[in-house]
């Protein structure tokens, strides 16, 4: 398809918008990493795991309604980002969104960010990853980014197996000091770090979900998870060798000033000690879907939500639709949507969940509504046999009402 260049954007963005009454479809957005193993649940063709070349890694995510850029070595120039595409073209979500600004994302986001700053994405491996954290936005501007509190949802379509480990490390036992941690970090070239030894695994339940604010360690385990998260892809490593596989340091120091790269101490203060140890941590981060909303035929569920560090940085809500059924969605925000099960049509654009997807082909299963659309309402219908199902995510404070963590227990 013909990419449109950024200073071109503007005529097509306004066809687009106009065809779609605000909805823009956009393209899969694959994204590899070299130091993980592919759990192969994201539908993508199991010829094209290794698509970008072996040296690159496995594609192990796919990325929705993403503006930001994916930050690995070896990197396409758009990897990372969403394309929307219209009648034999296509043009990066980034540059409609600096095009046309608060029609896209809202007044609010745009008048306090400039773009759209959040994304999420599938992460779908096929064991644990190194137990790790994503700094705090201080943090990560003294190497220019930004920070990176994310969330986790376990979507059944997407999780008919369990991999080989479905659990998650999170957090810090309580008790565990800064020496004890320092060990592990000294201990980097000397076998098993035993990081894993003061920490906690939990199982890993499908259809909930968790908050995992910044500086806080988490190893995900091998469930494949919807990640809605502030648009960063800052990280530091602090497990070096996991199910055999040696991380280097690099990759725990990736976003570390220059400087500070052997300062153990430093890297022990990126993280928020507190929230590590804390001895209610899942009761202060594990979420349970709850109802938002529902009418005949239809039920629209909180899946993501509660604050991070007091601020509401992304929620998601996920919509079931019956067969023959449906529903006006009227948000507040605007979103990112993706189809997770069977066919329907939203506004004018169609809706299939793909089965199997190539590397490079088309699909119609992602949609970026817009914040224009949202207000206005959009029209879901499920035009299929099974129940039709899709998942959206939104910005930061898009709800003037949104639960709190361990409202699911009320």
């Amino acid at each position: 398809m013909k990419i449109v260049e950024s200073d071109n954007v503007a005529k097509v963005l306004r066809t687009a918008l106009d065809a779609g009454e605000g909805l823009l479809r956009l393209t899969p957005t694959w994204v590899p990493r070299s130091f993980l193993h592919p759990g192969k649940r994201i539908r993508l063709h199991p010829d094209d795991y290794y698509a970008l070349g072996a040296e690159r890694g496995g594609i192990d995510e796919r990325w929705f309604a993403s503006t930001t850029e994916a930050a690995n070595d070896g990197r396409q120039w758009h990897e990372g980002l969403s394309f929307c595409r219209f009648e034999g073209q296509q043009f990066l979500l980034r540059d409609a969104v600096n095009e046309a600004g608060a029609e896209l994302v809202g007044t609010d986001i745009w008048d306090r960010f400039q773009r759209w700053p959040v994304y999420s994405k599938f992460f779908d491996n096929m064991g644990p990853i190194p137990h790790h954290m994503h700094q705090s936005h201080e943090d990560a501007a003294l190497v220019g980014q930004e920070g990176k509190p994310e969330a986790y949802y376990f979507p059944p379509q997407y999780n008919n197996c369990d991999n080989n480990f479905p659990h998650t490390f999170m957090g810090l036992e309580p008790g565990t000091t800064r020496q004890d941690l320092r060990r592990c970090l000294e201990n980097w070239n000397a076998g098993d770090n035993g990081i894993l030894d003061l920490s906690k695994a939990y199982r890993l339940k499908r259809g909930t979900g968790w908050l995992i604010p910044p500086g806080v360690l988490h190893a995900p385990g091998s469930l494949c998870t919807y990640e809605p998260q502030w648009g960063s892809d800052v990280f530091g490593m602090f497990q070096n060798i996991v199910e055999g596989r040696y991380v280097p340091w690099d990759l725990l120091v990736k976003d570390v000033p220059t400087d500070k790269q052997q300062d153990f101490d430093f890297i022990i203060d990126q993280l928020d000690w507190e929230k590590n140890i804390d001895p209610e941590f899942k009761d202060n981060n594990y979420l349970e879907p709850m109802v938002a909303a529902e009418g005949e035929g239809w039920v629209d569920r909180w899946v993501v939500y509660g604050r991070v560090n007091g601020d509401q940085l992304f929620s998601a809500k996920e919509l079931t639709i019956q067969p023959g059924s449906r529903c006006t969605l009227q948000d507040p925000g605007a979103s990112g949507w993706i189809t997770v099960q069977g066919a329907g049509r939203m506004g004018s654009l169609n809706l299939q969940t793909p089965v199997i997807i190539r590397f490079g082909q088309l699909t119609e299963d992602e949609v970026f509504i817009s914040s224009t659309a949202a207000s206005c309402g959009v029209e879901i219908e499920n035009t299929g046999s099974e129940p039709l199902v899709g998942i959206r995510y939104f910005g930061p404070d898009a709800h003037p009402k949104m639960p709190e963590v361990g409202d699911h227990k009320k």
